[in-house]
C-alpha cells in the first residue's frame, strides 16, 4: 500500500513494514529513533547505513535501502540491539528478515561471503547433522578465493589436534529409549565446537562435574542446533533442529540438559520460547497446540548448572590448589545473557555467576566494562578483520583493567580471543582460558585442565604463579 504525497515529499509505502509484521511480529513503527540500537551496535562502524536508519528505511517503505545495505548482512546477531530497544523490538530479528528479503525479491546480497557461508552451514549441517568446520572452511576459501587467508590459523589448530580432518557424522536414534540414571543426571549436549575445536572446554568440563560429584550423560544421536546460520537463513529450520535435540534429551528422561558452548544455548532457547509461543497461538485460535514436553526441559549454562547443583561450600571444600594471586577477567560474550526475553538472565549487562565460581576458587576477579561485549564470532569466516578489530579491543580493555588472564566460558570467543591473537600483533599475548580450565586447575586436576590445547600457551603464568 503506497500512499501518494504532495509533489517534493517522499510518499509512504507500508508494504515492506507489514512484511515484517506478518513475518517475524515486529512493527517497526513503534521505534521512534531514540538510536540504542546504533549506539550500542558493536560493528556499527562497518555498516553502510546505521541500525535507526535502516528501521526509519522501513517505515518509509524504501526498500532500496533497507535491501541493498550491508548492513543486515553485517549484523553480528549479538543482541545488544534487542536487549536495549526501549519499544521491546526485536532488531536483530528484522535484520536477520531483511536478508532473507533481499534474496528472495532477487537482491544480490550486499555481503556475499555472509551468504555463502549460510548455505555451506547448512549444508554441512543437512549432510553430517553436526558442523564440519574444515569442510566449512575450505568451501568458503575456495569460493571466495582467499586460499591463503586464516592459513596461518588453521595450521595452527593443526598441530595443537584442534581441527578433525574428517566430519563427525551423527545418526539420530529413530526412537530413543530411557537412558539408566538419567532421572538423576544432566543431560550433556557439548555442542560440535567441544568435539572439535573445544576439546579443552570439553575435557576439563567432564572433568570438574565428575569431581563436584556432577553427573552429566551425553545422550547419543544428538545433532547441531544450526547455530545464528539456520536461525537467520532458515527459521523453520532454525526451530526445528533444537526442538529435535530436546526431544531427543526429554524422552531419554532427562529433564535438564547444559550445554557449554553459548551458541548453543541461546538457540536452544530460543526454540523454547518459539515454540511456547506457536502453541499459545494455536490454542488462543481454538487448535489443539503441539508436544509441549521438548519446549519443557530445562536448558541451562554450565556455569548455570553448577552454580545450581553444586554447594558452595562443596566447591570451597574439594580446592586443592587455590589460585591465591591471579588477576582475571570474566568474558561472558554476547549469547549467554542476551536477550534477557530468552535467556532468563537478572542482570544481561552485569552478569556475576562466572565471576563467583572463579572467586570461589581463588581466583582475584577484576571488574570490567567489557564483560558482555561482541568479540565478531558471527564474522570468524567471512570478515575476519572485524572479528581483529572487536577482539582485539578487548584483549586491550582486559590488559588496561590490570588482568593477567581472561576466562571465557564459550568456545566461539575462545577461537577468537585466544587463537587470533597472534594475527593482531599483540606484543604481549595474554591467555585466554575457559573457566572450567582453571577450575580443573584449583581442584588438583592439571592434566585435565588441558592447557596444551590453548594457542597462547597459559603454562609458564601457571608455573610462574606456582599453579603447575
Amino acid at each position: 500500500m503506497t500512499d501518494h504525497a504532495p509533489a517534493g515529499q517522499t510518499p509512504l509505502n507500508a508494504d515492506l513494514a507489514q512484511r515484517v509484521l506478518s513475518e517475524v511480529g515486529q512493527n517497526v513503527y513503534l521505534c521512534y529513533q531514540c538510536v540504542k540500537c546504533t549506539s550500542g551496535c558493536p560493528v556499527a562502524e562497518f555498516f553502510d547505513w546505521q541500525p535507526n536508519q535502516i528501521m526509519r528505511a522501513l517505515q518509509l517503505g524504501d526498500a532500496d535501502i533497507a535491501l541493498h545495505s550491508t548492513t543486515p548482512w553485517l549484523c553480528a546477531s549479538c543482541q545488544t540491539c534487542t536487549t536495549r530497544c526501549p519499544q521491546g523490538l526485536d532488531v536483530t530479528a528484522i535484520m536477520e528478515f531483511l536478508t532473507r528479503e533481499a534474496l528472495a525479491q532477487g537482491v544480490k546480497p550486499a555481503v556475499p561471503q555472509v551468504a555463502t557461508f549460510n548455505r555451506a552451514f547448512l549444508r554441512e549441517v543437512r549432510l553430517w547433522r553436526r558442523a564440519y568446520e574444515l569442510g566449512l572452511m575450505a568451501e568458503m576459501k575456495l569460493r571466495a578465493g582467499h586460499l591463503t587467508q586464516d592459513l596461518d590459523l588453521g595450521l595452527r589448530m593443526f598441530r595443537k589436534r584442534k581441527m578433525p580432518l574428517l566430519p563427525h557424522a551423527a545418526a539420530s536414534p529413530r526412537r530413543p529409549k530411557p537412558v539408566p540414571g538419567a532421572a538423576q543426571a544432566v543431560a550433556y549436549y557439548p555442542g560440535c565446537s567441544l568435539h572439535s575445536t573445544a576439546t579443552e572446554f570439553d575435557l576439563s568440563a567432564r572433568a570438574v562435574a565428575e569431581t563436584l560429584g556432577l553427573a552429566l550423560i551425553e545422550p547419543k544421536g544428538w545433532g547441531c542446533c544450526g547455530s545464528s546460520a539456520a536461525h537467520r537463513a532458515d527459521p523453520k529450520t532454525g526451530q526445528r533442529l533444537p526442538l529435535e535435540n530436546l526431544a531427543l534429551v526429554e524422552q531419554s528422561g532427562f529433564s535438564e540438559v547444559t550445554m557449554p558452548c553459548a551458541a548453543c544455548f541461546n538457540r536452544h532457547k530460543t526454540a523454547q520460547v518459539e515454540a511456547r509461543h506457536d502453541q499459545a497461538d494455536t490454542a488462543a485460535a481454538g487448535g489443539l497446540p503441539g508436544s509441549a514436553g521438548q519446549a519443557g526441559v530445562r536448558v541451562s549454562t554450565f556455569i548455570e548448572t553448577i552454580t545450581r547443583h553444586v554447594e558452595p561450600q562443596v566447591i570451597a571444600a574439594k580446592v586443592k590448589r587455590p589460585l591465591n594471586g591471579l588477576r582475571a577477567v570474566c568474558y561472558y560474550g554476547c549469547l549467554l545473557t542476551r536477550p534477557p526475553q530468552v535467556t532468563e538472565a537478572q542482570h544481561p549487562e552485569n552478569p556475576t555467576d562466572m565471576d563467583e565460581l572463579m572467586a570461589a576458587v581463588g581466583v582475584e576477579v577484576l571488574d570490567w566494562s567489557y564483560k558482555t561485549a561482541c568479540c565478531g564470532a558471527a564474522h570468524s569466516l567471512t570478515r575476519p578483520d572485524i572479528v581483529l578489530s572487536l577482539s582485539g579491543n578487548l584483549i586491550e580493555q582486559a590488559r588496561a583493567a590490570g588482568a593477567e588472564v581472561v576466562v571465557v566460558a564459550c568456545p566461539l570467543c575462545h577461537l577468537n580471543l585466544d587463537a587470533r591473537q597472534f594475527q593482531m600483533a599483540i606484543a604481549e599475548p595474554m591467555p585466554v582460558l575457559y573457566f572450567t580450565q582453571l577450575m580443573a586447575l584449583a581442584l588438583g586436576l592439571p592434566d585435565k585442565a588441558a592447557l596444551h590445547k590453548n594457542l597462547v600457551d597459559p603454562r609458564p603464568l601457571m608455573r610462574e604463579k606456582g599453579f603447575l
